[in-house]
């Protein structure tokens, strides 16, 4: 028995509430090393019952096996240990260590479930369908607000190119968000700006000229509200843009300006070749970075993100470069956005491991970039085979509770990588096969504008072109795909809401699968990444609420009984046969 590789702790993403009186905890092992795991716990007052509990296993990366239960007491206050049985010994693990006879008072503790530390990422984020929009490319509604130098809408876009995108595009093209099952969705930066992309904002409390006005966005939030779609905004607190007021001030007055500690300058003159001060990325001299600890930054940005929710009702903010804020900042972000909307999301991008962030003092989810390379890496450009991707998934799955994992921004694109579709070449049995495991899979998927009719695009510019309007030129039957597996997600609620548990991992085959299941429903869905026909055994192990007798495909209403299979570069999505 391996004991140096077992792991738990009586707090974070190994012990957390899902209940008032329901308690989740994790352990974790050597991967392959133990048959069967118990939980054995009581109050931890003494005098009441024991319980016993044997855990599953949830989940398995290249070296550990994580098993998991849920313990429930009236009393909400727990005491435990673990019964480790590797086919050979079998020894007691507790907050000592390890025992054949455990000693008394050694137990984990979790001294009690207080109602405020039952959190969990808004309910309506868990599971939804998010849109992202480049509103600079999405559509042309008011030619009358166009930048002087509009190129072609359909010309491939440069760093610098104004195609003339705005807000009433996005609202007069609403029908096609509704149709592809939209529930939320996600605008970059609208705020004024002399870019295409409005990272650089000048402005945060206006909506740039461009794209319209104050008004133009009451009406886009109101119409999406009406249509039961939520909007959320990119606010971006990490940098400003080199014309923003303070910048300004501290170009004109140097040291002597009240906003020289907004920014961290080494000396006068102030230089832009290379900037000699610190700015977003490497000196990238347009977007001077905010030193968010200074007391008048924090309130102005603060009172930037109470502003928008206050004048147009959003419904949650994605932060950008989040992980280069400090963490005090975004406690008193949440407690001022919370304050004013309970329900309100907090979305933060971080492109690695993110747990320290969604603990419940800052944000509720993060996008899930780790997901998007797995998935590029497996489908896109076929690095890794079905047994790696799975074991990369997993590990994302464990880093947090289950409820963050269903609000978690799942993406296989944006508009700072390349188009999935270039990626693989302009495989669109790729494309199907990853946008099918993305709305499938645990988590709110996130669809990059175009995707769904086939645009393609390198890296930054080029992944940012027009959107595809005229229906001859998109691909119809790839906009079906996406309208066929949202309506899924739809009428099966455990798609969206639901446990996930991967049952298939074959790399010879490169076949993945995994089942969505809750006290009611159970559905398995099985990727083939390879050129040849899989057939698939309808074993037990795949059906935590019991194997069916017979199973239909819920796309194509295929039906079988014993074996499925699964055509080249396919999915299947199977449930029982009603």
């Amino acid at each position: 028995m391996e004991k140096q590789a077992m792991y738990h702790q009586a707090y974070g993403k190994y012990a957390y509430p899902v209940g008032p009186d329901t308690l989740r905890v994790v352990l974790r092992t050597k991967k392959g090393d133990l048959q069967r795991v118990t939980v054995v716990y009581q109050d931890r007052y003494p005098g009441g019952p024991e319980y016993s509990k044997v855990m599953e296993r949830s989940a398995q990366d290249e070296m550990f096996d994580y098993y998991q239960a849920d313990l429930t007491l009236e009393t909400a206050r727990f005491a435990y240990m673990f019964w480790l049985d590797d086919g050979i010994e079998q020894i007691f693990m507790n907050e000592k260590g390890f025992f054949a006879d455990p000693p008394e008072n050694t137990e984990f503790q979790y001294p009690y479930i207080a109602p405020r530390d039952l959190w969990e990422p808004p309910a309506w984020s868990q599971g939804a369908l998010v849109y992202q929009i480049f509103p600079e490319r999405f559509a042309n509604g008011d030619p009358n607000n166009d930048p002087a130098d509009v190129e072609p809408w359909d010309a491939l876009p440069t760093r610098e190119s104004m195609k003339g995108g705005d807000l009433q595009g996005i609202l007069e093209h609403l029908d096609h968000i509704v149709d592809l099952g939209v529930d939320v969705l996600y605008l970059t930066p609208i705020f004024v700006s002399p870019s295409n992309h409005k990272y650089n904002i000048t402005d945060y409390y206006t909506v740039d000229p461009h794209f319209g006005d104050l008004d133009d966005c009451r009406a886009l939030v109101e119409a999406c509200h009406d249509k039961g779609i939520r909007v959320v905004f990119d606010a971006v607190f990490n940098h400003c843009g080199y014309e923003f007021f303070a910048f300004q001030d501290v170009l004109a007055h140097g040291r002597q300006s009240r906003y020289w500690d907004w920014f961290a300058i080494a000396d006068t003159p102030i230089t832009t070749d290379p900037p000699n001060y610190l700015t977003f990325a490497r000196d990238i001299w347009t977007m001077p970075k905010l030193m968010t600890q200074n007391p008048e930054v924090r309130e102005y940005l603060l009172g930037v993100a109470e502003y928008w929710i206050k004048e147009c009702d959003i419904d949650g903010w994605r932060l950008d470069v989040a992980n280069e804020v400090d963490h005090e900042f975004w406690r008193e972000f949440r407690r001022r956005v919370k304050t004013l909307k309970p329900d309100a999301l907090i979305v933060g991008e971080i492109w690695h491991e993110a747990s320290e962030w969604v603990q419940g003092d800052q944000f509720d989810s993060v996008m899930n970039y780790p997901f998007r390379d797995a998935v590029c890496d497996w489908l896109g450009e076929d690095k890794i085979r079905a047994g790696t991707f799975a074991q990369r998934l997993a590990k994302v799955q464990m880093n947090h509770r289950q409820a963050v994992n269903l609000a978690m921004y799942n993406l296989f694109d944006s508009h700072d990588t390349a188009r999935f579709l270039t990626l693989a070449g302009g495989d669109k049995a790729k494309l199907r096969l990853a946008a099918g495991l993305m709305l499938t899979y645990e988590g709110s998927p996130m669809v990059y504008y175009g995707d769904e009719v086939g645009m393609e695009g390198e890296n930054d510019p080029d992944c940012r072109r027009g959107m595809i309007w005229d229906k001859r030129r998109q691909d119809r039957e790839l906009l079906q795909w996406y309208q066929d597996l949202a309506n899924l997600r739809r009428t099966r609620p455990v798609l969206r809401t639901g446990n996930c548990r991967t049952v298939m991992a074959n790399g010879a085959a490169n076949v993945f699968g995994f089942c969505r299941y809750d006290d009611q429903d159970q559905i398995v869905v099985l990727v083939n990444n390879s050129a040849h026909e899989r057939q698939v055994p309808i074993t037990d192990s795949f059906w935590p609420l019991g194997r069916p007798q017979s199973v239909r495909d819920l796309l194509t209403q295929d039906a079988w009984t014993d074996v499925i299979r699964l055509q080249p570069f396919s999915m299947a999505v199977v449930a029982e046969r009603r």
